[in-house]
């Protein structure tokens, strides 16, 4: 059997061909529950690797399944994400993509190729013992893939003992891995406050108006407190404002009788989510009272908590460990307050969860996720799939 540390260079055997799927994925991005195309190509490549393939789970969620030739009864699940973004990305790539309004900006399709990577070496090196269920996940980016996949009987249909996650991490140099144990990234939540009154003329007759401009302001500003007066200092709290609306640019002098303000919020207590909740209303209502007007509230909560399990951890920390050395895995990352709905597999079923870096600041792939210069680094493309061989290999030892 090849030792952990030759698998890179064994995967980098072909990573032109990865190279090539990531860029032919990056160039047609299809979004939440949209992913038919990326959908079929990763079901024609496991099935030309000898995997069983189901397709169609959550609309357009493939599973890929392959068993190992050794002696085992346990089941691991690796799950990759298959959707791109509603952002309109920078000229230049030769790999631009070529729908517009639409990209990968969050590197779900160095996700999906580097998955696919450890599908095509474990089918010709099946010297593990159990079963591996290789899960592309539709829709993650607000949508709920990975919560439709679980209610529809992902791990019914496909059982696992555990299952695992991993996420690139821009600003955080190639070769390195982080994790924790705990809550790992933030529950995010989206709501939506809409103060009427009545509106008039902004010019002629302001003072026969209650103007719901007024309660708008006054809230933006309070709600802040939230976070400084609301949320013990030792917890951690983001309340946004995302979407401001009311009114139009051609009634500059009209004072608009609606206007509203969508934002988000994110936190990892349950306890402070529900105070969120709780005094977004209140100070809502109280901004809109103030100045004669009402308001309607609205509060969506998404995304739970990712909270890693801490045997797995020490799965994924080991897997980590045997590529690149125990200097390059940081086991203790603080927190982040972004959001990833693989916490509804890790709520259904025992798991891990990693970043990989993307690249340094400054260097290839340090571009934020979500913003329009954002891209996957392929430097990283066979790491990460040696990543999940090892993973395998921790897991499913023959």
């Amino acid at each position: 059997m090849t030792t952990r540390a030759g698998l890179i260079q064994e995967i980098k055997a072909y990573e032109p061909e990865l190279i090539e799927i990531r860029r032919d994925i990056h160039r047609h991005p299809e979004m939440g529950f949209e992913e038919t195309r990326t959908a079929g190509i990763v079901a024609e490549k496991l099935r030309g690797w000898g995997l069983e393939v189901a397709e169609g789970l959550a609309g357009t969620g493939v599973v890929g399944t392959l068993r190992g030739r050794g002696v085992g009864q346990r089941a691991v699940g690796l799950r990759a994400d298959l959707d791109a973004l509603p952002i309109e990305e920078i000229p230049g790539r030769a790999h631009r993509s070529t729908t517009p309004g639409k990209m990968h900006a969050c590197g779900h399709d160095g996700h999906t190729t580097m998955l696919l990577g450890a599908a095509r070496y474990l089918s010709e090196h099946r010297d593990f013992g159990g079963t591996v269920q290789f899960i592309f996940q539709p829709a993650e980016e607000g949508l709920g893939g990975g919560k439709r996949m679980v209610a529809e009987g992902l791990f019914e249909r496909f059982p696992v003992d555990s299952v695992y996650g991993m996420h690139n991490f821009p600003g955080m140099p190639v070769g390195v891995f982080a994790t924790r144990k705990g809550a790992f990234l933030a529950a995010a939540d989206k709501w939506t406050v809409t103060f009427r009154g009545t509106g008039g003329h902004g010019g002629a007759s302001p003072h026969l108006s209650t103007d719901p401009t007024l309660s708008l302001a006054q809230f933006v500003m309070a709600m802040q407190s939230i976070v400084s007066r609301n949320t013990p200092p030792n917890e951690t709290a983001v309340v946004s404002v995302g979407h401001v609306r009311g009114g139009s640019p051609e009634g500059f002098n009209v004072i608009p009788s609606e206007v509203t303000a969508i934002g988000t919020a994110r936190s990892f207590n349950p306890a402070v989510r529900d105070t969120i909740e709780r005094r977004l209303g209140e100070l809502a209502r109280s901004a809109a009272g103030a100045f004669g007007c009402e308001a309607v509230v609205e509060y969506w909560r998404g995304t739970p908590t990712l909270v890693t399990h801490a045997e797995q951890t020490d799965v994924s920390i080991a897997a980590a460990r045997a590529l690149v050395g125990e200097a390059a895995v940081v086991t203790n990352v603080p927190p982040v307050t972004g959001a990833e709905d693989f916490a509804y597999m890790l709520e259904a079923r025992p798991g891990g969860f990693i970043a990989i870096g993307n690249g340094a600041d400054g260097e290839s792939g340090s571009n934020g996720l979500h913003t329009p210069g954002y891209d996957f680094n392929d430097a990283i493309l066979a790491l990460g799939a040696a990543y999940w061989v090892s993973l395998v290999r921790e897991e499913l030892s023959a």
